[in-house]
């Protein structure tokens, strides 16, 4: 039986299509970009974008076919961002979420409700109204990394775990359409995801010494 279950496993994957194979390799160097806060990550992620549109459709996951046309203009978004979203235009520093008291835009708590809102009512409309497969996994999926990719154009640091979380889920409902590229690609978005996050973590503590030495320096002066 387990061996059976090691060949079905091994020709799904084998057996895939080059688009997803495609998508999956532009998606895993999307991801390393990032990490390393390097620009051509948007112009990769574009390509995995359209790619996965593609995907999705033949997959009937409609949630994440109408996440990744949305996906395209994030993409155009999150590169002109980084690259002028800084003081006098220059490219963007990495930022922090503040808490429930703060400016309701920037609370990690008013993202958390809008992702549990978010991802219940549209998991109904697709329950609902479609044939969706898996509605509300799917709805969480979308949700979350389309709030996430925001959070990503914005340099926000918690954006990596909006990711992880929907890596977590990703990875089961994938794993169960049989689309086995894109569930390794998850397994590795995950660990990457986590390294992301402890990256970005690094560039923030780097950017407040350097503020804090500049303000000393200015000080002195």
């Amino acid at each position: 039986m387990k061996g059976w279950l090691e060949m079905e496993w091994l020709t799904g994957f084998l057996g895939s299509n080059w688009i997803e194979i495609s998508a999956t390799l532009f998606g895993f160097a999307c991801v390393a970009l990032t990490v390393k806060q390097n620009i051509w990550c948007w112009p990769t992620g574009l390509v995995q974008v359209v790619l996965y549109i593609f995907v999705f459709y033949h997959a009937k996951l409609y949630s994440d076919l109408i996440l990744h046309v949305i996906y395209i203009g994030l993409q155009f978004f999150g590169w002109y961002f980084w690259l002028h979203g800084g003081k006098n235009q220059t490219s963007a520093p990495v930022i922090k979420l503040s808490g429930i008291n703060q400016s309701t835009f920037t609370s990690a708590y008013m993202w958390m409700a809008v992702t549990i809102f978010s991802t219940s009512v549209w998991g109904f409309i697709m329950k609902t109204w479609t044939d969706a497969s898996l509605p509300y996994w799917d709805a969480f999926t979308t949700v979350a990394s389309l709030i996430a990719t925001y959070l990503m154009a914005k340099k926000v640091l918690e954006s990596w775990l909006w990711w992880i979380a929907v890596d977590v889920v990703a990875i089961g409902v994938y794993f169960y359409k049989g689309l086995y590229p894109t569930t390794v690609l998850y397994i590795t978005f995950l660990v990457m995801a986590t390294m992301g996050y402890f990256s970005w973590k690094k560039s923030l503590k780097g950017q407040s010494n350097e503020e804090n030495f500049s303000s000393t320096t200015n000080a002195i002066d």
